[in-house]
């Protein structure tokens, strides 16, 4: 009988060794996820990717092109997550009535403090990405969502406009 005890002794204790070891590694990876999930993106505007043979602001081109390219006045849901900070996605309809049909364009919105600074922005590329091109006289719903912001941070206002278009 003794003999018989002390294999279900040491088989609980094995059992217990087991059960912490699993918990402890499931603790880690549990600990880990929580911390990437809340690492602040890391895309800057030097990081993001950017259209190829696009017509920038500051070409007459582009100033030309721009005044038949309209955005409708934004519009922005914002959700807290909980890791604690806000998600704000911006959305906007861009109605093209230039003659020719965009196969490329980038947007920019930002959210901006009451002295109308940048919070949090990005640039998107939203065709070909999105929808492979934009015809004349045709409309195309653009959402973006930027994430990462506080309560304790100023946001005043949104904006959205275009940062780069191309044409077939």
């Amino acid at each position: 009988m003794s003999t018989t005890e002390r294999n279900v002794a040491e088989t609980d204790h094995s059992r217990r060794a087991i059960f912490i070891v699993v918990a402890a590694v499931s603790l880690i990876l549990i600990i880990g996820l929580i911390y990437l999930a809340s690492r602040p993106s890391t895309g800057g505007a030097g990081a993001q990717q950017r259209l190829e043979g696009a017509l920038r602001p500051g070409s007459p081109e582009f100033e030309k092109y721009r005044q038949q390219i309209s955005l409708d006045a934004p519009e922005a849901t914002e959700a807290k997550r909980a890791l604690g900070d806000i998600v704000m996605t911006l959305k906007t309809t861009v109605r093209n009535f230039t003659g020719r049909t965009i196969n490329g364009l980038e947007v920019y919105a930002a959210v901006v403090n009451s002295q109308g600074q940048p919070i949090k922005e990005r640039i998107v590329i939203v065709i070909p990405a999105r929808q492979a091109e934009l015809e004349n006289n045709r409309t195309m719903e653009v959402p973006i969502t930027l994430e990462g912001m506080t309560d304790a941070d100023d946001r005043a206002n949104i904006k959205m406009e275009i940062a780069g278009v191309r044409f077939e």
